[in-house]
């Protein structure tokens, strides 16, 4: 019988760093998990094992100016026209945080505007002859009757929404999947999963996941799986002072830029016939500041069962790690650097070492 034998080891590190070009990960929320998943098998036979988590958080602080009608028989509702109405909601849809009230006969009951929006030009579709046209949208708001129309100063506080981002607000997405299945054979498995919703200093993760089995083929049978993680963190400019905590990390820059990165790490075994998995991944998508980066690790070792005769673990093993990473300048919402990558392996045979090692940071700080 002949053989292909493979050994590799291969480390991919990638560090993503500088005020100007970096991820500012959204704080947690006041309640907080912590969850931790023990698993341990020694079997002959059948098994299937799968673990799945996905996590959306969303931050964000935005001081909003409402005008409200009063009540009672005194106050006088302005009245919409219907291209108004139309423009509102045009804009209400694209625009975080606006909003409005309008009752029968388009009376205007209530209007929210995010205060950095104030200055802008409220709505530049609508018809040159309607009486808002060209207006801002802290001028719309003063035209409505003081005596009428009460002005109170709020925050509205980050929530998942499928809209622009605000100024300052931030998301983080992070997804994690892993699945082991086998028709036979001696498979001993022992993995721990660990999840803590908590902020996060560097060095320290949110996820962390460790696995390892042995697995030998009886009568033709072999084993499957897969693990895949990915972490997508996007925002829209903020701050620089209300980001960063560190006195000592000034910065040149009076803002931190957009940005929109997601990577990803993934693994999988094919018709594994024997041999030794070793795998370990962890991230970080939560911090209380700007100043601490996000992070994707993962690692992967195959090797032949110890004190196996043949010297070689049998199976197809493949790797893929990828990113696209999006950064803008100032407070610009366009992309002034881009960046796609990708490092795919796939080794088939007689696997004598296979290693991979995968590293991704990015913050104001590293």
């Amino acid at each position: 019988m002949t053989y292909r034998i493979f050994s590799a080891t291969v480390i991919l590190l990638l560090v993503l760093s500088g005020v100007a070009y970096a991820d500012r990960l959204p704080s947690q929320v006041p309640e907080n998990q912590k969850i931790s998943i023990s698993t341990i098998i020694d079997v002959v036979g059948f098994v299937s094992d799968k673990s799945y988590m996905s996590w959306t958080i969303d931050d964000s602080e935005t001081p909003v100016t409402t005008k409200q009608l009063n009540s009672g028989t005194g106050s006088t509702p302005t009245v919409l026209t219907p291209e108004q109405v139309r423009a509102l909601a045009a804009a209400k849809s694209s625009i975080a945080g606006l909003a409005y009230s309008v009752g029968a006969g388009n009376q205007l009951y209530s209007l929210t505007v995010p205060d950095y929006l104030l200055s802008d030009l409220a709505l530049p579709d609508i018809a040159p002859t309607d009486p808002w046209w060209g207006k801002t949208w802290q001028s719309i708001l003063n035209t409505l009757d003081s005596s009428s129309y009460s002005q109170t100063q709020d925050t509205e506080y980050g929530s998942i929404h499928d809209s622009k981002l605000n100024p300052g607000e931030s998301i983080a997405i992070v997804t994690f999947s892993d699945s082991i299945m086998t028709n036979g054979g001696h498979l001993m498995l022992n993995k721990d999963l660990g999840f803590d919703s908590q902020n996060k200093g560097k060095g320290l993760s949110n996820l962390e996941v460790e696995k390892v089995l042995t697995y030998e083929s009886i009568d033709g049978s072999f084993l499957v799986g897969s693990e895949e993680w990915s972490l997508d963190v996007a925002g829209n400019y903020a701050n620089t002072d209300d980001s960063i905590r560190c006195v000592f990390a000034s910065a040149k820059e009076s803002v931190i830029p957009a940005f929109c990165n997601v990577v990803k790490a993934k693994s999988e075994l094919i018709n594994f016939n024997s041999g030794q998995v070793s795998t370990k991944g962890s991230l970080r998508a939560v911090a209380a500041t700007s100043d601490v980066p996000a992070g994707l690790f993962y690692q992967i070792a195959v090797t032949p069962i110890p004190g196996s005769g043949s010297g070689f673990a049998e199976g197809t093993v493949k790797t893929e790690f990828a990113g696209s990473i999006m950064e803008a300048r100032g407070k610009s919402d366009s992309p002034s650097a881009t960046n796609q990558w990708s490092d795919k392996t796939s080794v088939s045979g007689g696997i004598k070492n296979f290693q991979k090692t995968f590293g991704y940071e990015s913050g104001v700080t590293i």
